[in-house]
């Protein structure tokens, strides 16, 4: 006889072009199809001439049972189910028909499993994205499971801060379920946590409501609805639910104004997310970069973050909520290397007792704070004459202490290069070294991009790789570039490698791929002397 499979198919929300190639394949390809009425109508349009088998929403384990019968018989069988076949559908059951069968899978009918979109990941992307930070998915049907372990499960899941899909929400004859599963919640999230009710998704009577915890149930809700609870950190925002991906929003200082902007998001590809604006009018734009205090606002009012300690119902909701970190680097200037007595104790009586202070080979002071307000911490540290600087994948300018000034020549233009370029935006982070005479003490050829300056003007290095065992200083480039032409050359570099960069691309590594930067061609550095790591790979 024939050997029979068993084809277990997850079709998704329902619509055709959200079930997978493989999904519509395996329909085609089946001798008999076995499903819930329901299912097997929203399926209808790729049905050709296989045999039907439609059973009631609680016959699953007849439908289980029917379709190992078949595939034994030397059929393919489809078993159909919403969303996925493995999340509350019927791959488990008929797995279950089979080990009662003493099933091997070398010998006896073949299984197939499927997979297809669950309501949890359809759902959710019609509502935005609530589903960005851990997750799980409970259902309050009672019909397999005990209703006081589906109370545990809830309490649990409340506790432990998940977001929440719930499946089979409620039903003509289960109203209870739902009410309790508010009350629950109610004792460990805000009464204003947003809450979305997708009813049908991406079918012809889908709807879609996004209201909060208090009032979910002053909407309909039955059994094609799916309920999503958001954590404690999930707002909404112009009508979308939105789940940060952690519990700690991240603020670094602006590329364009260090000392003015502290509260401009971290690039897209920083973790743990990001917020990203078009850009506004321009006299909006200036407006911002001249009030501090205006862009700390916006950007607390974009998280929708205002209300919602105030709300809160119990101190379970305040261990989840997301906290704000502000990261920042710290130093008394760029030629000047020297902190006064003020100047430190400003510093920690401004951040606190529980800030992370790291003091850098760079001289400078990386600091990590939990704060709301900004702007407070980067006022009071300006106003004793300190100079804040952004971190993170950002143009650093790194100068010497210009023998304590006495060989102060090149400081304009090094200042001139920290206001046009220090904290620019870039693929990777870029350390630009700047000396004030050839002896180069600070190192200058062994970043980035290194400047010398000596008496007719400076000579330029670019592409030195600082790591690793074929470690090389700057490729020489150009030597006695005259003072009044260094700035616009090396923003011009700057520049180049902002714009041709690929993401997470070091510089050294763009010189050498684009093999022309501004002019500057690069040149292959001689084989390095090859070295046995010593402290791992």
């Amino acid at each position: 006889m024939q050997r029979g499979k068993l084809l277990i198919i997850g079709f998704g929300p329902g619509s055709e072009q959200h079930m997978t190639f493989r999904a519509k394949e395996a329909i085609l390809e089946s001798d008999s199809i076995i499903g819930y009425s329901t299912y097997v109508d929203l399926i209808r349009p790729l049905i050709t001439d296989q045999e039907i088998v439609r059973t009631g929403m609680t016959e699953e384990v007849s439908r289980a049972q029917e379709a190992v019968r078949q595939a034994e018989l030397g059929k393919t069988v489809a078993v159909i189910s919403s969303g996925d076949s493995g999340v509350y559908g019927m791959a488990g059951l008929v797995y279950e028909v089979l080990i009662e069968k003493e099933w091997r899978e070398e010998s006896g009918v073949e299984v197939e499993i499927i997979p297809g979109i669950s309501a949890i990941n359809s759902c959710g992307s019609l509502l935005g994205a609530p589903i960005m930070h851990d997750a799980c998915t409970i259902s309050l049907s009672d019909h397999l499971t005990p209703w006081d372990l589906i109370k545990k499960r809830v309490d649990a899941a409340a506790q432990a801060d998940f977001v929440i899909a719930l499946y089979n929400p409620r039903s003509g004859k289960r109203t209870k379920q739902i009410v309790e599963t508010q009350k629950i919640l109610l004792n460990y999230r805000s009464p204003n946590t947003p809450v979305g009710l997708v009813k049908s998704a991406y079918r012809e009577r889908e709807h879609i409501v996004i209201t909060d915890l208090a009032h979910m149930l002053d909407h309909e809700i039955g059994m094609l609805t799916t309920v999503i609870i958001g954590n404690n950190s999930t707002f909404i925002y112009d009508g979308k639910m939105i789940t940060p991906r952690g519990y700690q929003r991240k603020y670094t200082l602006s590329e364009s104004e260090q000392q003015l902007k502290p509260h401009e998001r971290l690039k897209e590809k920083a973790e743990p997310w990001a917020l990203h604006g078009g850009v506004e009018e321009e006299k909006t734009v200036t407006d911002r970069l001249l009030n501090p205090r205006m862009l700390a606002e916006e950007a607390l009012q974009k998280l929708n973050i205002e209300t919602r300690t105030s709300e809160k119902t119990t101190s379970q909701s305040d261990l989840f909520q997301q906290e704000d970190i502000f990261e920042f680097a710290v130093s008394p200037g760029i030629a000047n290397k020297k902190l006064t007595p003020i100047q430190m104790m400003t510093l920690a009586e401004t951040v606190g007792e529980k800030a992370d202070l790291e003091y850098t080979p760079d001289h400078v002071i990386k600091v990590s704070v939990k704060t709301a307000t900004p702007h407070k911490i980067t006022e009071r540290l300006s106003s004793v004459g300190l100079l804040l600087l952004p971190i993170g994948d950002v143009v650093n300018i790194k100068a010497c202490d210009f023998c304590d000034g006495d060989k102060g020549d090149s400081i304009p233009q090094v200042e001139e290069l920290q206001q046009r370029i220090g904290g620019v935006a870039v693929p990777k982070q870029m350390n630009i070294g700047f000396n004030g005479c050839g002896m180069a003490c600070y190192g200058a050829p062994t970043n980035d991009i290194g400047i010398i300056y000596r008496k007719k003007g400076f000579d330029l290095f670019l592409g030195a790789k600082t790591t690793g065992r074929n470690a090389h200083v700057g490729q020489l480039v150009a030597e006695e570039v005259a003072p009044d032409k260094i700035v616009d050359l090396v923003v011009r570099v700057v520049n180049d490698y902002k714009s041709r960069g690929l993401p997470n691309e070091r510089f050294h590594k763009f010189f050498k791929r684009v093999q022309d930067v501004e002019g500057f061609t690069y040149r292959e550095v001689p084989e390095q002397v090859v070295v046995d790591m010593v402290c791992g790979d």
